[in-house]
């Protein structure tokens, strides 16, 4: 079984200033997609906390993390640059069908600087802070999600429908 891990990136969420909305359904697309995610959504600031979170994920050997916010291009959106330093390659394919699946609902969608690679055997997808975001996401990565897993854990090439 594929596991998974949600961390969210948002200084305010991580204050108390408001509760998350988006990581509640990441948690719950993923456990619908047949993931097993070990717990609730990770909360963290923006920034350095983000890549220790996912260090911890790849330390734990995680099949899947989804980052949700600081992808934007606010001077705080820092998710891109604490996930970038610590993949092997990226995949850029998954960030830019996810900015187009969302681009003609939201054309701010095309300002996410999302990124999504591997870290060691451990899929990485930067997602927007929004719930509508997060749908698109995981709307996008239903289709794949399954193969890229396999193929990292070294399948061979046959694509499963």
């Amino acid at each position: 079984m594929t596991r998974a891990r949600v961390i969210v990136a948002s200084n305010r969420a991580a204050a108390g200033i408001y509760e998350d909305t988006s990581g509640p359904i990441l948690v719950a697309g993923l456990r619908e997609l047949g993931c097993a995610v070990d717990a609730d959504p990770v909360v963290v600031p923006d920034g350095e906390p983000v890549a220790e979170a996912l260090r911890a994920a790849i330390a734990d050997d995680v099949d899947v993390v989804l980052t949700s916010g600081g992808t934007g291009v606010t001077p705080t959106d820092r998710t891109p640059e604490a996930t970038r330093p610590l993949l092997d390659f990226e995949i850029p394919g998954i960030a830019e069908a996810i900015r187009a699946y969302s681009r003609d609902k939201v054309p701010a969608a095309v300002l996410s600087r999302g990124l999504a690679g591997v870290a060691g055997h451990t899929l990485i997808v930067n997602l927007p802070g929004s719930t509508g975001g997060a749908r698109d996401g995981l709307a996008v990565l239903k289709t794949v999600l399954d193969h890229t897993v396999a193929q990292i854990r070294g399948s061979d090439h046959r694509l499963q429908k």
